[in-house]
């Protein structure tokens, strides 16, 4: 594969069994892939997609990294990180309103010295392409990030993450994993597709209906697949598994489901779960092993994409007391 990659991400993350969750739940043997240990700014799967992200807008003289996300995004933390670990800007489009104390991830945002841009949700991307047109004007060099870093050179961070579970040699038969704006699934989706894998890959919808997010993954896969000059299958929509029925009142609002999900994982195992993405995985895959989706003799591998910084939002910590 001739892309350019900077490792920055501490790996490979350790995968690690949850038996007194799994003991609790009556289900399957559950395990999780610690990528919220992934080592830069508390972690996060964003870190694996940016190495590759990054590599190639340093090559074309990127100065000044610009994205975009809800204002506790985990995505804008990492990539502010990763700015101020390279010497580079970072400008932050966030929508919604500033809170009147920075806390979780915004607070991080601001320790690494981004420029923050607040906008609403409407009119995000059309905020984001003028912020962007300032920026050149200005001389700033900016590459532009789109949400998630789910992009064809992005997905390979997870086409990679997938062989580094292969060399880890613990057999799985369904892997489980917070799917939104699709890159990550897109490339476990990939290096699936590329081993001959016979597990699994679901991606458990944060906020798109199935179909909408399965087109999107198996575009994405596809897509990478091209960058990495592989004649491989193509993906169609039928080959990706999502689940959708768990998106509760909508993106970021924490429900009762998200709560038992955190509180479980808590206190069986002292592992923590994000109020957004991991919550609500979680909180799916607790639903789906109590209607018997799983057999109990198979094993289940959770990925924990990070995202622990919005625990501290007062805004969730609030909902999270008992």
């Amino acid at each position: 594969m001739n892309v350019s990659r900077i490792r920055l991400a501490h790996l490979p993350t350790a995968i690690e069994p949850l038996p007194n969750l799994s003991a609790a739940l009556g289900g399957p043997q559950i395990f999780v892939k610690r990528d919220d240990q992934t080592g830069v700014a508390f972690g996060g799967n964003k870190l694996r997609k940016l190495e590759f992200v990054l590599a190639e807008a340093m090559a074309h003289g990127a100065r000044t990294l610009i994205t975009v996300g809800a204002a506790q995004s985990n995505h804008c933390r990492q990539t502010a990180a990763l700015a101020a670990r390279l010497g580079l800007g970072c400008i932050l489009v966030l929508s919604g309103q500033p809170p009147q104390q920075a806390d979780g991830n915004f607070l991080l945002d601001q320790l690494f010295g981004a420029e923050v841009v607040w906008t609403t949700r409407a009119e995000r991307e059309q905020t984001l392409q003028s912020v962007f047109e300032r920026a050149w004007a200005e001389g700033r060099r900016p590459h532009l990030i789109p949400l998630g870093a789910s992009t064809p050179i992005g997905t390979l961070g997870y086409a990679m993450a997938f062989e580094e579970f292969l060399m880890q040699g613990m057999p799985m038969d369904t892997m489980v994993v917070a799917s939104s704006s699709g890159g990550t699934q897109a490339g476990l989706v990939l290096g699936a597709k590329r081993s001959g894998w016979r597990g699994r890959v679901l991606g458990i919808s944060i906020d798109h209906s199935r179909l909408e997010l399965a087109e999107k993954v198996a575009e994405l896969a596809n897509q990478a697949a091209e960058r990495m000059d592989e004649a491989l299958p193509r993906v169609t929509a039928q080959d990706v598994w999502v689940e959708d029925g768990f998106l509760g009142a909508g993106y970021g609002v924490l429900g009762a489901p998200e709560i038992e999900a955190i509180r479980l994982f808590a206190k069986h195992e002292g592992l923590l779960l994000d109020p957004v993405y991991t919550g609500r995985a979680a909180a799916g895959l607790i639903s789906l092993i109590r209607a018997g989706t799983f057999r109990r003799d198979e094993s289940v591998l959770f990925w924990h994409t990070g995202g622990t910084p919005a625990l501290f939002a007062s805004v969730y910590a609030a909902q999270l007391q008992e």
